[in-house]
Parts: C-alpha cells; structure tokens; sequence
C-alpha cells in the first residue's frame, strides 16, 4: 500500500509542475508572446507522458496486491488525501487549459483581421495604380 501512496504523491507532484508551466505562459499569452509557444507544448508533453508513465505503475501495483489484504485506516485517508489533491489539480489544469485556449484563439482571430485589412489595403492602393499608356502613345505617334 505504501508504493501505491507514494505514487500517488509523484503524480500529484508532477501534476503540479503542470499547473506551475501553465501559470507562467499564461502570464506570456495574456501579452500576446507566444514565441515560447512549442517548447511550452514539448514539455507539457513530458510531464503527460511521465504521468501516464505513473499510472501504469498505479495500476501495476495495484493489481500486485493481495485481495485479502485489509487496508489501514491511516493509509486509506492518505489515499483519499492524494486523490482528493489530483482532483484539484485536474480542475485547475482544465481552467487553464481553457484559458490557453483563449487566448491562442483571441490571437488567431487578431491575425485574421490583420490578414483581411492586408488584403482590402492591397485592393484599394491597386486601384490608385496609374496604368500604363506607352501602348497608347506609340500607336498615336
């Protein structure tokens, strides 16, 4: 019961250095630099792919147990300890992830707009473009 506690705690651990990488870009997104944008998506990667490594010893530990084993009253209340800490941080990762989203979205529309004045710009100066009469002119002459 112990190993399965203790990786309950490693996965709320890394549960909160995603949370922590998430309030810092954020802060960035919330400014509109997004020049950290993959490396942030790279590690973030990382940390899932260490929790999902910890899942699976979750569940490796778990199914190594006896069934007959009677679960102490002290271990069953950290158990419900580090389940009830994931559960808040998975509640919280989600209201950043949305956040993130946000603002990626606020920022692609932003672009949209300055990609669609570029374009009615271009519109109107070529319709200031003087044509040309050279063809004109030798004709006349």
């Amino acid at each position: 019961m112990t190993r399965i506690i203790s990786l309950l705690n490693e996965k709320n651990h890394y549960l909160e250095k995603f949370y922590a990488l998430n309030e810092v870009e954020l802060v960035n997104f919330a400014q509109g630099l997004f020049d950290n944008l993959e490396h942030f998506y790279q590690t973030r990667e990382k940390i899932l792919d260490v929790l999902k490594y910890v899942d699976s010893q979750i569940d490796k530990a778990h199914n190594e147990m006896n069934p007959e084993m009677v679960m102490a009253a002290e271990d069953r209340k950290q158990i419900k300890e580090a389940l009830s800490i994931k559960d808040e941080y998975v509640s919280r990762i989600i209201e950043q992830d949305i956040q993130v989203l946000a603002c990626i979205e606020t920022a692609k529309n932003s672009i949209i707009r300055e990609l669609q004045d570029v374009r009615r710009n271009r519109k109107a100066i070529g319709g200031y473009k003087s044509k040309s009469y050279a063809p004109q002119l030798d004709e006349e002459a």
